[in-house]
């Protein structure tokens, strides 16, 4: 059932107004705690991998180059500089995925930093770096099944039981 109501703004203007009781689900769906988890790991997916992804062609943060194994850079056909530059092009598009399909680009992202902590293992140094990857991965891979959840609109509900 809809209310109508005149707005002081706007003296002759009427809007439809929700009811209480549906304005309350929405404000208190948008503070679902898995909704935000989700909002959070989907800004911090986009912003991890484009930064870094810029970062290969600056070096602001770190020489990059340094973290490819020497094994693996003596197989490309190219500089290990030029292969870190690509690396920085996928970075950045897989961040850019993750903005607008968070689903795929949450799992794109995952197997992403699956592949640099093999890098890294091969490498026989950076084992930290190497450890952290692998929970950044668990994230992104966490993402996309609560994005998958978000498409079906599960993220909408808010469970009294959290």
């Amino acid at each position: 059932m809809m209310h109508q109501t005149s707005m002081p703004s706007h003296p002759g203007v009427v809007r439809e107004e929700a009811p209480v009781e549906r304005r309350e689900e929405a404000v208190v769906a948008r503070h679902a705690p898995a909704r935000q988890a989700f909002r959070i790991l989907q800004a911090g997916f986009i912003a991890a991998p484009v930064i870094a992804g810029l970062d290969k062609f600056t070096h602001m943060l770190v020489n990059w180059d340094n973290y490819l194994a020497p094994a693996i850079a003596n197989m490309l056909p190219v500089s290990a500089h030029d292969f870190m530059l690509g690396v920085g092009v996928i970075e950045v598009s897989a961040g850019l995925l993750v903005a607008v399909k968070p689903k795929i680009g949450g799992a794109v992202v995952g197997a992403w930093l699956i592949g640099i902590v093999l890098n890294l293992l091969i490498s026989g140094s950076y084992f930290d770096i190497a450890l952290r990857d692998f929970g950044l991965a668990l994230g992104a891979f966490a993402l996309s099944r609560l994005a998958a959840a978000h498409e079906r609109g599960y993220l909408n509900v808010a469970s009294r039981t959290w």
